[in-house]
Order: C-alpha cells, then structure tokens, then sequence
C-alpha cells in the first residue's frame, strides 16, 4: 500500500485560496501546515513531497521543480511583510527578523544593502518573541503576525512590497510550491492548480472564515486575498523573481547559478 501524499502549506491567510478543498482533490494527502522557514526544513529533510516554501530556499536547494502557475505574489504594497523601524532606514544598524521568515528576510537584506547602502546585524526574533520588547532599530514580520501587529513604539512601518515596487517596478514573489526529486509531480500539478481555481472562486467564504481565527476585519480579509495577493506566476513574476535571485546571489545570498525548472506539463 503506498503512503500519503505529504503537502507542505504555510497557515498564513495568503496561502488558504491556494489549499482550497486540497483534500477533496487528492483525498489521500496528509496536509501539513507549519510556517514557510519550517517548511523549508522539511522539504529539504523529504519529510513531505510539495510544500510552499520561500523563493529564495528553491534557488538555495537547487534539487526542485516549481509547480507553473502557482505563487504568493505583490505588485505594489503587500501588508503582510513589514519592517517596523525606530529610524529611517538609512540608520538601521540592528534588525530582527521573524524567525518563520526566509525570502522576506532576504528581501530586507537586499533592500538595506542595495537599495540604501547600509549593513546592519541581524537576530533572529522568535515567534513567541514580543516584537515591540526587541532591543534593535528595526524589525521585520510576515503573514498574519505583521498584518496583526501596531509596534507603536517603532515610527515608521516600511511594507517591502511597497519598497521593491517602488524600486523595481516589478512584482515580487514570496513563496512558490516546490516539488521535491522522484514524486508524481504531475499529479500534483494538476490537484494543486485546481484547487487554486476553486480557492479563487470562493475568497469571499474564505475570508469570512478566516477572520474569525484571526480577529480580522471580514472586509479587510476580502480585500487583501482578492486586491493585494496575487496568486499567479506569470511572465512578470518571472522577471521579478529573476531579478530578485540576481541580487541575492551578488549578496551571497543564493547561487550565482540559480535557475528556474518547472514541473513539465502534459504538452511539454
């Protein structure tokens, strides 16, 4: 008897359109819920077969295929990754970063080394952690935590969707589903993109639901699932993913090798 389809997904309100009835479409997945660093681990270890994980760990692995299609993207502000800062970002000379965070802590990176010259240390801040108690300059958090959090002690709150639209002009990508070497990728393909086209369809339920677990505005839910997250990996989102990778990898961030390999399609 063969074991269970393991799915990686990340518990965050952007991710719930793209697990959509996922286990009425591959009834026999186990769906594994955990935040994208976790992820990350686990599917580098093979503990599941697909998992959403941050951009940035497909091109540090190197071993996947991406699922087409499929992603957790911006164009323009995102609201779920923020840097809380004390000072101007010119002046940050300490930061901590959310510990379920990977792509987002490397987008930071990018944006203080890059974009405004300056090399601060960074920590790590636990995800029990008081972010407001931390004893830095800045600090960044993602998914339902950021969209949550105030930190009126911190003056200024620097979405990074914003910040790399501003710089750029491109989207940016955040998480795609990675599918490990050896797994019925095709498969999983067409389950996970039909439960995308069926999470699409259904963001106004979705965002009802989820606003009860989160304490959320029903309306604001809404909002961001249909108006800030975009779920495609289109040829835009390519070039910003491209080019997201491209400066990483000046930063030593990621493989000066990095490439994107698609799951192959039936017409392929």
């Amino acid at each position: 008897m063969s074991r269970a389809m393991r799915v990686g997904a990340v518990e965050y309100l952007n991710t719930r359109p793209l697990i959509y009835e996922l286990d009425r479409i591959l009834p026999d997945a186990e769906i594994i819920l955990d935040v994208p660093s976790r992820l990350a681990q686990a599917l580098a270890a093979d503990q599941v077969d697909v998992a959403i994980i941050p951009a940035i760990e497909y091109f540090r692995v190197g071993r996947y295929s991406i699922v087409p299609d499929i992603a957790i993207a911006s164009r323009g502000p995102v609201l779920s990754v923020t840097l809380f800062s004390r000072v101007p970002w010119q002046e940050i000379r300490r930061v901590a970063v959310d510990e379920g965070s990977r792509t987002s802590a490397a987008l930071a990176e990018v944006l203080l080394r890059c974009r405004y010259r300056t090399e601060p240390e960074t920590i790590s801040l636990p995800l029990d952690a008081v972010a407001e108690e931390a004893d830095v300059d800045a600090v960044l958090l993602i998914g339902d935590r950021a969209m949550r959090a105030c930190l009126p002690g911190f003056t200024y709150a620097y979405d990074l969707g914003r910040e790399w639209d501003d710089w750029t002009g491109l989207p940016f990508v955040y998480a795609v589903w990675a599918v490990r070497p050896g797994v019925d990728a095709l498969r999983l393909t067409l389950a996970l993109q039909e439960s995308k086209r069926r999470g699409l369809q259904a963001i106004g339920s979705i965002a009802q639901r989820e606003a009860k677990r989160l304490g959320l505005d029903a309306g604001f839910c809404r909002r961001y699932l249909q108006s800030i997250i975009y779920f495609d990996l289109g040829p835009q989102e390519i070039r910003g993913l491209k080019r997201f990778v491209k400066l990483c990898a000046e930063l030593g961030l990621a493989p000066a090798s990095s490439q994107i390999r698609f799951v192959p399609t039936p017409a392929e």
